[in-house]
């Protein structure tokens, strides 16, 4: 519904009401936190034409100043990733089309009020000048934001220690599998892992634990179902607005279930099929097969009653008319004196 990353992406988040937002933090040059998520500027801006000879460079080496110049929508529209470019409204195309690089603290004012945070970190260059401080810097910004700090999930591992003392009410996330009981020694309560590297016994075992567990990207409804139903706290997606809409699992069965109506139905498909068979080999072997001269007798000799009668009548007639025809011939002879 709009270009990532960018101011209009996470006000269409907070319209939809949803949970919580992800964003990906690079330190500016001057030291400005903004958003972004690859390490050059060259997908989702128009680096390449406002700055060419730069465009392969770390995007935390270029100065606010100049990150300002840059468009971070008209990519959007033009690859246009999701297909749903051409289903925005007139005043979302051209809001989306003039979007431009997002600071931290944009992002920040936007969703402090109702909606969670998931926080990643690009590592910096050394050469950068806040190589060393820049989690300070973002601490700073976040937590004079006005943001609650529950809101707030922690993901780079990186001087945990150091953020857990400056905010301890940030939820510290770990983006790897590890073992319940080291998770807790870090003090990590919550999980971001894709959703490929993980099982249902996986997702029990950490619920079980008390860890809450986050899979990206997930972006099909029935995805989301088999999630839900295997007891994933939350999933982060691209597709928030398909998601939403769908208000419980799809109905799934289990595996055994599942197997058993596929079995059920190939059995009864075979007695069918068997049955038939039979039953066509029955009917075809009592008609019984003749020659051509078992036809005609059998023809003569199942002529009907009714014709049997006429050719017997026929007869008579016909053994009394030559009984006539002989008397008559006597009658003349006689007459003629013979």
């Amino acid at each position: 519904l709009a270009p990532e990353n960018t101011l209009m992406s996470f006000q269409k988040a907070v319209e939809q009401r949803m949970y919580g937002v992800q964003a990906d933090i690079v330190l500016s040059y001057d030291g400005v936190p903004f958003l972004m998520h690859d390490k050059t500027l060259r997908r989702t801006t128009n680096v390449e034409e406002v700055f060419p000879e730069r465009a392969y460079e770390h995007s935390s080496m270029f100065n606010w100043t100049d990150l300002e110049k840059l468009n971070a929508g008209e990519w959007f529209l033009q690859n246009d990733p999701f297909w749903t470019a051409g289903s925005l409204s007139r005043s979302d195309y051209l809001e989306a089309a003039n979007q431009s690089v997002c600071k931290l603290a944009d992002m920040l004012e936007v969703i402090k009020d109702n909606t969670s945070l998931i926080l990643n970190f690009q590592d910096l260059p050394p050469a950068h000048p806040y190589y060393s401080t820049y989690i300070n810097i973002t601490l700073e910004t976040i937590l004079s934001s006005g943001i609650r700090q529950q809101a707030v999930m922690w993901l780079p591992d990186t001087e945990r220690q150091l953020v857990r003392q400056i905010a301890p009410g940030f939820q510290q996330t770990s983006g790897l599998k590890l073992d319940a009981e080291r998770m807790r020694e870090k003090g990590i309560v919550k999980l971001n892992l894709r959703y490929t590297k993980v099982t249902n016994e996986d997702v029990r075992d950490y619920t079980m634990a008390n860890l809450s567990v986050n899979l990206y990207t997930v972006n099909e409804p029935w995805l989301y179902s088999i999630l839900w139903c295997a007891g994933v706290q939350s999933v982060t997606s691209d597709n928030s607005h398909v998601l939403r809409k769908v208000p419980f699992p799809i109905w799934l069965m289990p595996p055994d279930e599942y197997h058993l109506i596929w079995i059920t139905s190939d059995l009864i498909s075979f007695i069918i099929i068997v049955g038939v068979f039979i039953f066509q080999k029955w009917r075809l072997g009592s008609i019984r097969t003749y020659n051509p001269e078992q036809i005609m007798l059998s023809a003569a000799v199942r002529r009907s009653s009714r014709d049997v009668k006429i050719m017997k009548e026929k007869l008579i007639f016909s053994e009394i008319n030559n009984g006539v025809e002989t008397t008559d011939e006597l009658s003349l002879c006689s007459e003629n004196g013979y």
